[in-house]
């Protein structure tokens, strides 16, 4: 077996597309969002990175539920708003 055929079986359907969207997605914008709350909040300190990752374990999980709940919202309101080409 190849490297390129050992890579390609590895990979998720694509019919996952909508889910591992979700989760990169929410887990960057959580990770992000985290860190400038944090900042805000307590400023930087010894433990910043610590409470980012405290924070994150909670922000993560919701924001991963809330992007799986409002994706058909946002595709329609995208269909709505750009035009097809």
């Amino acid at each position: 077996m190849t490297q390129q055929s050992l890579t390609a079986s590895r990979k998720l359907h694509p019919r996952f597309t909508p889910v591992v969207f979700a989760f990169y997605m929410s887990g960057i914008m959580a990770f992000l969002i985290c860190m400038v709350v944090t900042a805000a909040n307590r400023g930087f300190s010894d433990q910043y990175f610590l409470q980012v990752l405290n924070a994150y374990k909670l922000a993560m999980p919701v924001a991963f539920v809330c992007v799986m709940i409002v994706r058909p919202l946002v595709v329609k309101l995208v269909s709505w708003t750009v035009q097809q080409g």
